[in-house]
């Protein structure tokens, strides 16, 4: 089971950025479906995006347009770049690994937009 460390989450503004970073443990980084998901008190968790081996990504729709994942299999390393935050983006994000029928979960990184 692969490792993952969230960070470069905090406190933004409506219309601010922030990146946050997941950093991945083990060899087999690569192969991996890596995606970001959150979860603000009283929801259910949602994927707010996803990006395969190959490089392809999905987004959810509410983050289209403001929402970038990217990833550099040199660092190990997924990232979600957040522009233009709304309050509705406060929740805890976590970072999640997925390859075959095995899934690991990172613990997550707060995310707060308010002025």
């Amino acid at each position: 089971q692969v490792q993952l460390v969230e960070s470069g989450g905090g406190l933004v503004q409506p219309g601010g950025s922030l990146r946050l970073s997941c950093a991945a443990s083990g060899s087999m980084f690569r192969l991996y479906v890596m995606g970001w998901y959150r979860q603000a008190p009283g929801k259910q968790r949602e994927l707010v995006a996803d990006i395969t081996s190959g490089g392809s990504t999905n987004y959810a729709d509410s983050v289209k347009g403001r929402f970038t994942i990217s990833r550099d299999n040199a660092k190990n390393t997924v990232y979600l770049q957040m522009n233009n935050l709304k309050p509705e983006d406060t929740a805890v994000y976590r970072c999640n690994a997925r390859l075959v029928n095995t899934a690991s979960w990172g613990q997550g990184t707060q995310v707060t937009v308010s002025s």
